[in-house]
């Protein structure tokens, strides 16, 4: 088998259509179809089943859908990495990321890229959780992943630092004119929550630590997004917690901040399914010098 007929049927699979695929391939529905019996015989079954609208894949076909992704994907980061690999110059870097560190720490990092690397391409690739941000770079969707550090990960993860988690608030809350706030005043307040909030001990970190300040915080809304969240709050939903940069970037002067005592902070990576390397090894060092982070505190995942 090859890659071009594993391209031929993740192609066919997207569009669930052999005519489609052949458009989008540039290639006869005569030829798409020779290289997919090709490759079925290849794999000794059939990977599609035709119907009478459309195509999808067969069990077979679906097992082996995920591998065909990965060979593809891994051949495109190997030119990408051929290009890119004397002096980060020339070619393209593919970036996966959680939404929080895409709006408030990213944007900074790509302008002192663009200006250190105008030959290196970036191409950006946001998720609402860090599972789907690591079932993605597994799949080879990017070169290399930024965010919290995976629990287990067989290959290369780099320490970036930290960021501070804080508490927000609408201008006109009671405790706005304050810095800081101990987790127990919060006892009686509404909450909203984020599907990107860490899992911690089984458990979502805000659940664990209001439980550890004795109470169980009350749930008002729940977002998919840390920059909605942080709308939210400031809108008087109720009190958010999120990354001190994503508040600045997102939302800028239109709430009010407190930081936790004691502080939380969480730790963040760079991670990738190979060695990093040319202007993979280019972009993490920037990362680690211009990010707004907080290095050798304790993190809430700690």
């Amino acid at each position: 088998m090859s890659l071009r007929q594993m391209e031929y049927f993740l192609t066919v699979v997207e569009e669930s259509s052999f005519t489609r695929a052949a458009e989008l391939l540039h290639v006869t529905q005569p030829a798409l179809s020779h290289q997919i019996k090709a490759l079925e015989r290849a794999v000794g079954g059939a990977l599609l089943e035709r119907l009478p609208r459309g195509v999808r894949p067969t069990p077979m076909g679906r097992a082996f859908l995920p591998h065909a992704e990965r060979s593809v994907r891994s051949a495109e980061q190997a030119r990408r990495a051929a290009r890119a690999a004397a002096g980060a110059e020339g070619g393209e870097l593919h970036i996966a990321t959680v939404h929080a560190v895409a709006v408030g720490i990213l944007p900074d990092v790509f302008a002192r890229w663009r200006r250190a690397h105008p030959g290196v391409g970036l191409v950006l690739h946001e998720y609402a959780t860090t599972e789907a941000l690591e079932d993605q770079l597994e799949r080879g969707t990017a070169d290399l992943a930024v965010g919290p550090p995976p629990a287990r990960w067989p290959g290369p993860v780099v320490p970036v630092g930290e960021e501070e988690i804080v508490l927000v608030v609408p201008f006109d809350d009671p405790l706005a004119g304050r810095t800081s706030v101990r987790l127990r005043e919060l006892a009686d307040r509404p909450w909203v929550r984020c599907a990107m909030e860490p899992v911690v001990q089984g458990r979502p970190f805000l659940d664990l630590a209001c439980g550890e300040a004795g109470f169980t915080p009350r749930t008002a809304v729940r977002t998919e997004h840390t920059s909605t969240a942080v709308r939210m709050a400031a809108a008087g939903v109720g009190v958010a917690t999120a990354p001190a940069h994503v508040v600045r970037g997102a939302v800028g002067e239109d709430c009010a901040v407190l930081a936790v005592e004691p502080p939380w902070r969480r730790r963040l990576a760079v991670f990738s399914r190979v060695e990093l390397t040319g202007a993979a090894t280019a972009f993490t060092d920037l990362l680690g010098t211009a990010g707004p982070f907080r290095p050798g505190r304790r993190t809430p995942d700690d």
